[in-house]
């Protein structure tokens, strides 16, 4: 791979969507322009990033950026991961097998419920009274 080449994956969880690209580099992860510790604080959104780095052990080999939109900061960094995980599936065949066993492959179906007529949202209903 040269320089200028990179491979790519997209990743989807909620309403978010991730555009991920890896170029071979020094490992930095940067999301929407920013390091993606700007971005995310918390530390377990950070873990759900490096997971699929950590699983192939590829953590330090890849420039990753990601453009990344709609949704909150969950929905966000389940993209990432899932898009971090196909783009390193397309980088190298043999992946394929640990992250499928890790469970980075599939993709988070679960999305908000619509509400329903004549409740108050998805399930909730309105209070009942007896009298």
């Amino acid at each position: 791979m040269s320089e200028e080449s990179y491979v790519w994956g997209t990743g989807k969880r909620k309403c978010a969507i991730a555009q991920v690209r890896l170029f071979p580099g020094e490992g930095e992860i940067i999301i929407n322009d920013k390091p993606y510790q700007e971005v995310f604080t918390r530390p377990e959104y950070r873990r759900m990033i490096e997971h699929p780095l950590l699983a192939t052990d590829t953590m330090g080999k890849f420039r990753v950026t990601v453009k990344v939109n709609g949704g909150g900061l969950s929905g966000w960094a389940g993209a990432i991961r899932h898009g971090i995980a196909r783009s390193l599936v397309k980088e190298n065949e043999l992946f394929k097998p640990m992250l499928r066993k890790e469970g980075l492959l599939t993709r988070d179906a679960r999305i908000k419920e619509r509400k329903k007529y004549g409740l108050k949202r998805a399930r909730k209903a309105p209070q009942y009274t007896k009298r």
